[in-house]
């Protein structure tokens, strides 16, 4: 045996089962990392969104121009912006058929503010539970590779007559590698799940807080509307 033993060569003479499991907490590990990336840029977009479009919104302009401008390109709205269209387009449908009160018009409204809400959370929550499952999951995985590898070495030292610690270093070491391969493959999940589920939370509120005030005021615009006066 070798005095200086490398990393791949450990995992290259690991037992097939140890082997199996490394290479399944790498896979894990890549798959949290890709999914990291992405979510954090699809995160981030919906944040600068909501920010731009809250900044254009309590500006004081016109509802149907926010409306036209943010639908302007064919492009379907997304985050705040998403929630806000699907609430003035029942509106304006609505308002347009006759005898609905100005409260049902309300309503529907709002029943349509939550319908895209919701759709929008399923977007933002999106593969969040396979990063909470890899980083729940991946340290027990690598425990039982360690496991496994430590009852290999010491098996081993049953069929012999003198044991030394050269005998049951390699079986330990590449016990020992399954084991940080699962921390590896579990701390950064863990940590952008946690990370990334605060966001999606903040983001909620922050949905729920405007589609409670733009229904306000298009409670407001539904009733002086059906008083007779001027869109």
């Amino acid at each position: 045996m070798n005095d200086k033993m490398s990393l791949v060569a450990l995992v290259w003479s690991a037992s097939p089962v140890v082997q199996l499991v490394i290479l399944l907490l790498l896979l894990a590990s890549v798959a949290s990392w890709a999914i990291i990336v992405r979510k954090r840029g699809v995160l981030r977009g919906a944040v600068a969104s909501s920010d731009r479009f809250e900044s254009e919104f309590w500006s004081g302009g016109d509802l149907t121009e926010i409306s036209q401008q943010i639908t302007r390109g064919g492009k379907s709205p997304t985050a705040m912006a998403g929630v806000f269209e699907a609430g003035f387009r029942a509106f304006r449908r609505l308002s347009q058929q006759g005898g609905v009160s100005p409260g049902q018009v309300v309503e529907g409204a709002q029943r349509a503010m939550r319908v895209a809400q919701t759709r929008e959370m399923d977007r933002l929550d999106e593969n969040l539970a396979t990063l909470a499952t890899i980083g729940s999951t991946s340290p027990y995985v690598g425990l039982f590779g360690t496991v496994w590898g430590i009852m290999n070495s010491f098996t081993a030292l049953g069929n012999v007559q003198s044991a030394t610690l050269a005998m049951v270093a390699p079986g330990i070491a590449e016990a020992l590698i399954a084991t940080a391969m699962g921390l590896f493959a579990a701390i950064p999940a863990v940590i952008a799940y946690n990370r990334y589920a605060d966001k999606v939370t903040r983001l909620e509120v922050r949905f729920d807080t405007f589609s409670e005030e733009f229904a306000t005021i298009l409670e407001r615009h539904a009733r002086h509307r059906a008083a007779g006066g001027p869109n």
